[in-house]
């Protein structure tokens, strides 16, 4: 069974680390008997009216658990390692649900909301219903994009893995065959083109991160010609470090 960690708004302008990456911390550390899936930045609705750090990205920890009797004991860990790493002057939220929780569908759709349109605090707790959605800090305004993180995530079709299967010890040049391995599936992003074989090279220039599209990891790659493809996504220019956001 899955369990989704929401985390969004643990940081400030000036602060050593981002919500990103207290999102892998906890990967690092999860309860006996639970296995990390991966890690996924969910990029929400950049609006004047709408206070953020730099991006408004939430993130979301997919935790595979052995059963639902677990989640007590992931919820109160998530909990403590907010505590122990949220940048004081922020607005901290979690949210935690299953796969099988009956508002799933509800924060799906809140989720694809946030993208779109600015939503509320009291959106998000009607959207959550009985899911874990607390704030710890501020405003608690970080509650909006944790249960978006969720929704975005559960949804399958949405977000890029900052985590998954040893992704950032992948070399920039790395065989398909190797990421398959991995759960890393490389697509050209050309219509009626080559496909990627087993022995072909992938150049990712360091910053490799697939894309969540249909619950599986999807990097999408161009062509270079003979057995060679790059990965369309670049790391971008203007982040000073990973995981600015806000609500």
């Amino acid at each position: 069974m899955q369990a989704y960690v929401g985390f969004d708004d643990t940081d400030t302008l000036d602060a050593d680390r981002g919500t990103g990456k207290l999102a892998r911390w906890f990967g690092q550390a999860l309860p006996p008997g639970c296995v990390l899936w991966g890690v996924v930045r969910q990029q929400l609705l950049v609006h004047p009216l709408i206070p953020y750090t730099s991006h408004n990205s939430s993130a979301c920890v997919v935790v595979n658990i052995p059963h639902e009797g677990v989640l007590e004991e992931l919820i109160a860990m998530a909990i403590g390692h907010i505590e122990r790493y949220f940048i004081p002057g922020s607005d901290p939220g979690l949210c935690v649900a299953t796969e099988k929780q009956p508002e799933l569908g509800r924060v799906i759709d809140f989720g694809k909301a946030c993208t779109r349109r600015i939503m509320t605090q009291d959106d998000a707790r009607q959207a959550a219903g009985g899911m874990h959605l607390s704030g710890h800090g501020g405003t608690h305004d970080g509650i909006i994009g944790a249960v978006a993180a969720v929704g975005l995530t559960a949804g399958g079709w949405n977000g890029r893995f900052i985590e998954y299967h040893g992704l950032r010890e992948i070399p920039p040049e790395v065989e398909v065959s190797s990421l398959m391995q991995r759960g890393i599936i490389p697509v050209p992003v050309e219509d009626d083109g080559p496909v990627p074989g087993p022995s072909d090279i992938v150049v990712s220039s360091g910053w490799l991160r697939p894309r969540l599209r249909g619950g599986s990891a999807v990097l999408p790659v161009v062509h270079q010609g003979s057995s060679v493809w790059a990965c369309v996504d670049k790391k971008a220019k203007s982040s000073a470090k990973e995981g600015h956001h806000g609500r």
